[in-house]
């Protein structure tokens, strides 16, 4: 009778040791059954943790596409970090799940050396993850990220949206392209030689915004009693995104001339003829996050931004109305 093995099946137990080998400088420690995490807690008077799951989409096609994997382990991390930073929280720890057809250890290895380099911009611990090898499921050369993360808040400081008025303005922080969203919409798009040829613009992996937005929290003239709401513009984008914060009898004007839209959101509606309604709805279109604040106290705002590295601009308003969004 022919025998048949695990690796005969299709799964490579020695090839995921050897993966795990290459990884294991890149986390705090792989070998238990579940990652341990000790944090100061004499900070917080009433600490919350917050958390968040998320992937990196079909931004991943791409990488495919050109054979660059050391970026979207980046985007994994910013698509988790920025969305708990919403609520004012630091990041503690960030665990992945990466499942493939078949392990190849160079291409994984860089995926993890994303990771691993978006924990280190977060300053957070890549505390361990899970690897999933599925023979069948998965085209050849392809695999699939998903992310998890973990931040702590003190009750008193969490960012919320709920003190946000009539005639508070919006400022929107640049992006560094499109992200992780709207690759599907990208790829319908472009042709493949397109994506080749554009394929740098489109891997600029998601801005990680931790350090200067939660440096903006901790100072006194800048800080809670400044920062009103923070959206993360993902899937959704102007449309449903900043809504999320603004009290449900307020709405939001934006000012689309406020801000310099990046080339690449151009290309893509104009090959596309993409609807404007369209675009704002499922890109960035250059602004990563949004802050929501008293008008006065923009320019100071702004300028710590700046000695961040951050480009900023007032984008917009929140109004009184029926009207939830209005971009003009």
């Amino acid at each position: 009778m022919k025998q048949v093995t695990y690796k005969k099946s299709g799964v490579d137990i020695e090839e995921a040791g050897r993966f795990v080998e290459a990884i294991r400088p890149l986390t705090r420690g792989i070998g238990g059954f579940g990652g341990l995490f000790k944090f100061d807690t004499k900070n917080f008077k009433e600490p919350y943790l917050v958390s968040s799951t998320d992937g990196v989409g079909t931004k991943l096609k791409i990488a495919f596409l050109v054979g660059k994997h050391n970026t979207v382990g980046i985007d994994l991390v910013g698509m988790n970090v920025n969305d708990i930073l919403c609520a004012g929280a630091k990041p503690l720890f960030f665990l992945d799940y990466i499942a493939c057809g078949k392990i190849q250890t160079g291409v994984l290895t860089d995926v993890v050396k994303g990771i691993a380099e978006g924990c280190r911009q977060a300053g957070c611990s890549l505390v361990g993850g899970e690897t999933a090898e599925m023979p069948g499921f998965y085209k050849e050369g392809e695999y699939d990220l998903a992310g998890f993360c973990v931040g702590v808040v003190d009750k008193s400081k969490a960012v919320n949206g709920s003190k946000i008025k009539a005639g508070d303005v919006l400022i929107g922080i640049e992006s560094n392209g499109l992200h992780s969203n709207g690759f599907s919409l990208v790829r319908k798009v472009f042709t493949k030689k397109e994506l080749i040829k554009y394929a740098d613009a489109l891997l600029k992996p998601t801005r990680i915004y931790v350090k200067p937005i939660l440096s903006l929290l901790s100072t006194i003239d800048c800080g809670l009693s400044t920062i009103k709401g923070i959206a993360h513009i993902t899937g959704g984008a102007f449309y449903d995104k900043i809504p999320r914060v603004i009290p449900k009898d307020l709405g939001i004007y934006i000012d689309k001339n406020s801000w310099p839209v990046p080339e690449i959101f151009r290309l893509i509606q104009e090959k596309g003829n993409v609807p404007e309604s369209d675009m704002y709805r499922t890109l960035n279109m250059g602004i990563g996050m949004v802050l929501a604040l008293e008008k006065g106290r923009a320019d100071k705002v702004m300028s710590r931004l700046k000695s961040s590295g951050l480009r900023s601009w007032v984008i917009g308003e929140v109004i009184k109305g029926k009207e939830r969004v209005k971009i003009i």
